[in-house]
């Protein structure tokens, strides 16, 4: 390997383009493999390769990785060592896949055991018993008298949440969390094992489909939280931590109800909102590896949201649709949306919160009736 170019990775995730920019942002060079093939991510990656799967099993184990041997060979092609795999969604309930990429690269994050712990219900819940975070305790028998929520073990995005009524049980390979009240605010954060900083808080938003209430919509940073709620969000943060031994980029979700909250879940990869992350994060997240964290939280001068569309009926993309500058995950032409079906995501930036949000709902609009004059 004596002369090759350093600084190439794998970038492995359902949807891999959020992290294969941030790599190049990191001055990376990516080799990246998703479920999707969306042109920015092919425009980003120095190679792509598209493999099948989907949101409850994550990837094709052999699929992905006979994928991940041909970038290998593509990276080495061209003169490139691949310094390791980053991964994003596509292995909560998988981490033995995930394990077994580890076998043949070097995982860049978190292992496949801190990924099992904290996607184990049980394990999860004992991590914050013993470090007295507050967060709903999962169920596995019927519900009693109450609201219930069921969740798919080792689920991401929101969409396999469905309420349930009481009295009935956990279908296998799910359990059951009693629905608590709050706004749901996430976490973006750095660890290095013994601490960790939190780069910024994000209020999410759900875009309910009809199999699907709570799928994920969107997020807008600064979430509004009060410097007393900040604070206990923080410590939960560096507790959960320190129990789990947490490095690089990880994201946590909460619910707020006024000055009381509770913890959900922590996802130990770049989560959903590492759109809004500054253009370092990737930097800081391999640099959180070697035991650094960046010097002082960073001071966004801008608010910024973004958010999945999803398709308002089904569509076939032709190379003349007009995509706007603002909007990510562009399926390639020739490709077919099922009605439903995510389209590609959105960006806004303002001074505030609101404005970003507002200016995200103005886009929503343009991009609605452009996809509405679509073949």
């Amino acid at each position: 390997m004596a002369g090759r170019k350093s600084g190439a990775v794998l970038v492995v995730g359902l949807s891999a383009r959020a992290l294969t920019l941030a790599a190049r942002r990191a001055g990376l060079v990516p080799f990246a493999i998703d479920l999707f093939g969306d042109a920015d991510t092919r425009a980003f990656a120095a190679a792509y390769r598209q493999v099948p799967g989907d949101g409850a099993g994550g990837f094709a184990p052999d699929a992905l990785a006979g994928a991940a041997e041909s970038l290998a060979h593509a990276a080495h092609e061209t003169g490139h060592r691949l310094a390791g795999l980053i991964y994003a969604s596509g292995f909560e309930a998988a981490p033995t896949t995930l394990a077994h990429l580890g076998k043949r690269w070097t995982l860049l994050g978190n292992t496949p055991e801190v990924l099992a712990k904290l996607k184990n219900p049980r394990a999860f819940a004992a991590l914050c018993d013993d470090a007295g975070i507050p967060h709903p305790p999962p169920r596995f028998a019927p519900a009693p008298g109450g609201q219930w929520l069921e969740k798919q073990i080792g689920g991401a995005g929101g969409g396999h949440i469905r309420a349930i009524p009481a009295g009935t049980g956990p279908r296998p390979g799910h359990y059951l969390q009693r629905r608590l009240s709050g706004r749901p605010v996430s976490a973006l954060f750095v660890a290095n094992r013994r601490a960790a900083m939190p780069l910024f808080f994000s209020t999410q938003w759900p875009d309910p489909a009809p199999a699907a209430p709570f799928r994920y919509g969107g997020a807008v940073r600064p979430a509004a939280i009060t410097p007393s709620v900040a604070a206990r969000l923080e410590g939960a943060i560096a507790a959960i931590t320190t129990a789990a031994g947490l490095v690089g980029l990880n994201s946590a979700d909460f619910l707020l109800d006024g000055e009381d909250w509770a913890l959900l879940e922590v996802n130990p990869r770049p989560g959903a909102t590492l759109d809004l992350a500054p253009r370092k994060a990737l930097a800081w997240h391999l640099a959180s590896l070697r035991g650094r964290l960046p010097a002082r939280r960073p001071a966004p001068r801008q608010a910024a949201a973004a958010a999945i569309f999803h398709a308002p009926r089904q569509i076939r993309i032709d190379d003349t649709f007009p995509w706007p500058a603002w909007t990510m995950d562009r399926p390639a032409p020739g490709t077919d949306i099922a009605a439903g079906a995510p389209f590609c995501s959105l960006r806004a930036q303002g001074h505030s919160a609101e404005a970003a949000l507002a200016r995200l709902a103005q886009r929503r609009k343009h991009l609605a009736t452009h996809a509405e004059k679509a073949p």
